[in-house]
């Protein structure tokens, strides 16, 4: 049972690990996508096809999305856009997953350099999240 879980973690890490290799990275987006090949390759060295799977994961969480340099900008659009924070109990951390309910997620503009994400306002701070998943990925600062 658990090699043909691995398996089928590997069948579907490796296509997706791919297709991040060969899709462009505008601005500082590329973060994600390298870390998550990084993170799949660690994986695959220490725990065979899960920990390609596993590490993928982790590796793209890690990745910075929006630099340095267009913070302070991004914060200023955040707060002039009027975002509703959501009160969250639990931590707020890289890799938490927000529920699907009560937090208002938008689309962040593409004048930061940064396709498919959305950003919300959790406990007074801006956040990241991939769409898909609702996970943090970058915790504006």
């Amino acid at each position: 049972m658990i090699k043909k879980l691995a398996l089928v973690a590997a069948i579907v890490a490796i296509p997706a690990t791919a297709f991040a290799q060969n899709q462009p990275s505008p601005g500082a987006a590329g973060g994600a996508v390298s870390g998550a090949t990084s993170g799949a390759i660690g994986g695959a060295i220490v725990g065979g096809p899960v920990g390609a799977a596993v590490g993928g994961v982790g590796g793209a969480v890690v990745g910075a999305i929006i630099g340095d340099a267009a913070t302070p900008k991004f914060r200023t659009y955040v707060v002039e856009q009027d975002v509703p924070s959501y009160t969250y109990r639990e931590q707020v951390a890289v890799g938490t997953v927000l529920p699907a309910d009560g937090v208002v997620y938008r689309e962040v503009p593409a004048e930061y350099g940064v396709k498919g994400y959305n950003y919300t306002v959790v406990n007074g701070r801006t956040v990241l999240v991939e769409p898909r998943t609702r996970r943090i990925v970058q915790i504006i600062n």
